[in-house]
């Protein structure tokens, strides 16, 4: 019998990604977003696939190497809105469900997309950006014929720059549109120089929600309140009152509540989102899980999934219940709610819940699940009972040539009694007797939460003979909001004990771990960590720091979140240089010994890769052991969306120096 190998880096090109469900409006059939890898093209394609539940066989409905995404079913459930970019810029197309060619009804000139259907299945109204000089009107020209010469940036604000856009186009903002899809005659429905972001139609038609932060000085204002936009007199009401971030509205089938989803920031960004109900008949506005000491939505951290989407608040039918998805001790849980106030977990498994899809009429659900051996496939479940049954099985053919690696939860305790939970990934092939090096993985956020879901990067270290050991430290999500909110003013503190305690406990524990073969990893906050794990302990034999963090006080001014980010989690400014340097891992440069590996990404805005450079150059300095890696045309998101070859190039890069010096 061959022995199969573990999961491979150029695996990647092979595995299929399985997201964003929806249920039609008869609940018989289902439609959802595949996508996979071209490798020619080095680049992503998906498409759109349909179900009817009777039957369970897949039919793809859209074609072509395009990145199409947002399927959305008209209410009569006949057709079928979409985006894609298959014009060049995305926009949003009508597809029959009888069949024929999808229709294009947006020609904006800087795209379209989010569509959403009024319910009388006339109009669309969709998100696109205008700018000063703009009007919804203009169409897209051939953009070859557009040879624009360079021009200077002109930069006044400090929110000029964000790490998934580049630098930002002051003159244009986020609006608010509606085709009607009988004369294909558009409209804008916001104006301004805000940004307004698109939610959801009310079932009785008269309202469309969205989002905006009006604030006169955007550099400051970290708000985003809710609005209900009149539809017949385009009169716009406030539902929140600029007191925190809200956003994902959704509304009972009978448009009496409005839900969302939000913060009032008490804790900045380490607060928990919450579920909240706005009745329109009495304007009240309830916090609905202000009891429950866990986030409301998905916090997981994973290199998987593309395109992942979640709607928030689901509605039945009875106008009572609703579900929602909450964070929790490693995993994303199905809560059910009804307007009397009860609450409780439905669907509550060792899982990672990404996506789901609610049936109104009798509390069943798709569902698209991930566990540490399965990527990721959607179920049918019965939100009363949680039985389900699976019903894609994407990379159930691949998956079957491949042994992948078990995981062991572990629970320990560490600095001050804090309980820190986690996880032992075995190496592939695990034989007793033998001993085995020792990879930390660090995630980043920090206020994020490793999961019970399928992590590539791990599995592959493992097929190499690795052991992964990965926890959430304090400062992670889904251990109450103590716990989130702990590592704010501490960065290299009690976060740092607990991934020292964290390594102390598996080597204790397990008697195959090799001590003295033990490696380091993470990203971001995780690269933050690595940076200063290895410049206050020489107990690594090797390390990888990623997207990293190694000086606050330049950090401060660069990044696209700098100034904000460094006050709200280190609690410290400019004027406070003595507490940024204290933090910062280039202060302890001097003190690392371990053979340090340097990733980074020449676009990435959100850790700028001068934080990289400092480092690299004063461990070379000191004729250190380093090595530094750029990653061209590549942002702070490379580990999970980045070029497919530079994505397979930088985990060669990791597990290459972890067998090197390991």
């Amino acid at each position: 019998m061959v022995k199969k190998l573990g999961i491979q880096t150029e695996d990647l090109l092979k595995l299929k990604s399985v997201v964003d469900p929806r249920l039609s409006p008869n609940g018989n059939e289902i439609v959802f977003v595949q996508t996979h890898i071209d490798k020619e093209k080095n680049d992503y394609v998906s498409n759109i696939f349909y179900m009817d539940l009777a039957d369970k066989k897949v039919k793809q409905w859209t074609y072509g190497n395009h990145r199409t995404n947002s399927p959305t079913w008209s209410p009569n459930g006949k057709e079928l809105a979409f985006v894609s970019p298959r014009e060049g810029k995305p926009q949003v197309f009508v597809l029959s469900k009888s069949g024929g060619e999808a229709k294009q009804i947006t020609f904006c000139k800087n795209g379209a997309r989010n569509p959403v259907w009024s319910p009388c299945g006339k109009k669309i109204a969709f998100s696109v950006v205008i700018g000063e000089d703009e009007s919804i009107q203009d169409r897209v020209t051939d953009e070859k014929k557009e040879e624009n010469e360079l021009q200077p940036l002109e930069v006044e604000n400090m929110k000029y720059k964000s790490d998934s856009s580049g630098f930002l186009n002051v003159t244009q903002h986020s609006h608010i549109g509606i085709v009607h899809l009988e004369t294909g005659e558009v409209e804008q429905i916001t104006e301004g120089k805000h940004h307004f972001s698109l939610e959801s139609w009310s079932p009785d038609g008269k309202y469309i929600t969205y989002t905006a932060d009006t604030s006169e000085d955007r550099d400051l204002s970290f708000k985003s309140d809710v609005y209900l936009l009149n539809v017949e007199t385009k009169d716009a009401t406030p539902v929140t009152n600029g007191s925190g971030s809200f956003w994902q509205a959704t509304w009972s089938p009978n448009s009496r509540y409005l839900t969302f989803l939000g913060n009032e920031q008490e804790f900045k960004n380490a607060t928990h989102s919450k579920v909240w109900i706005y009745e329109l008949e009495t304007k009240e506005l309830t916090c609905f899980t202000s009891e429950i000491d866990a986030p409301v939505g998905d916090y997981v951290v994973g290199d998987f999934q593309q395109g992942a989407t979640l709607p928030g608040v689901q509605w039945a039918e009875d106008n009572k219940s609703f579900y929602f998805l909450v964070s929790d001790h490693g995993n994303t849980i199905v809560y059910y709610g009804n307007v009397e106030g009860e609450i409780y977990p439905a669907l509550h498994e060792s899982q990672h819940v990404y996506g789901f899809s609610l049936n109104q009429k009798n509390h069943t659900a798709i569902v698209a699940i991930s566990t540490p051996r399965e990527p990721g496939e959607l179920f049918a479940v019965n939100l009363q009972n949680a039985e389900k049954e699976q019903l894609t099985y994407v990379n159930k053919d691949f998956l079957e040539t491949r042994e992948l690696s078990d995981v062991e939860a572990i629970e320990f305790e560490s600095e001050n009694g804090w309980k820190v939970h986690g996880w032992l990934m075995k190496p592939v092939g695990f034989e007793e007797g033998k001993k085995y090096p020792l990879v930390l993985e660090i995630h980043g956020g920090p206020h994020a939460m490793y999961a019970n879901t399928y992590f590539n990067e791990f599995q592959i270290l493992a097929a190499q003979g690795f052991a992964v050991l990965y926890v959430n430290p304090r400062g992670s999500h889904g251990y109450g909001q103590k716990f989130v909110d702990a590592v704010r003013g501490d960065y290299g503190g009690n976060d740092y004990q607990d991934l020292m305690n964290a390594v102390d406990y598996a080597l204790e524990k397990y008697d195959f771990i090799d001590k003295n073969r033990l490696g380091v990893t993470g990203g971001s906050y995780g690269g933050f960590m690595t940076n200063w794990i290895v410049g206050h302990s020489n107990r690594f034999k090797a390390a990888i720091t990623q997207r990293s963090i190694s000086n606050w006080i330049s950090f401060y001014g660069v990044s696209d979140i700098g100034y904000y980010f460094s006050e709200w989690q280190i609690l410290a400014d400019l004027n406070d240089i003595e507490k940024l340097w204290k933090h910062s891992p280039l202060a302890y440069a001097k003190n690392i010994e371990t053979p340090l590996l340097i990733l980074h990404s020449e676009k990435d805005y959100r850790c700028p890769i001068e934080q990289a450079e400092q480092l690299f150059i004063a461990l070379k300095r000191q004729q250190k052991q380093t090595k530094f890696i750029r990653f061209p045309e590549s942002n702070h998101e490379l580990s999970r969306s980045g070029k497919p070859n530079l994505r397979m190039k930088r985990l060669d890069y990791i597990k290459d120096w972890l067998l090197q010096y390991v």
